[in-house]
């Protein structure tokens, strides 16, 4: 079973790819680099993978990350407001 979730660009050769599979009987969520190049076009061994057991504890890091933390990258998002239930509107 594979269901992309989604992807982000990396760069003009690669993009960061978010997805839920089965790999060796066990199914979890994988984020991986996929490149496209002459030479080879495909996922790399660049990546982490999270069992699906382990998916809750993941979500509650992601999400207790303000997206003020990262207003030091040039590249990040300014928050606009932030609703009382804690998330963002925008």
């Amino acid at each position: 079973m594979e269901k992309d979730i989604g992807k982000i660009p990396k760069n003009d050769t690669a993009d960061i790819v978010i997805r839920i599979d089965d790999f060796g009987g066990r199914t979890g969520l994988t984020i991986r680099e996929f490149v496209r190049s002459e030479k080879y076009t495909g996922f790399t061994k660049s990546g982490v993978r999270i069992p699906a057991e382990e998916f809750l504890k993941f979500r509650e890091m992601i999400n207790s990350i303000a997206l003020g933390d990262l207003q030091s990258s040039p590249e990040a998002p300014k928050e606009e407001s932030e609703s009382p239930e804690g998330t963002i509107d925008y």
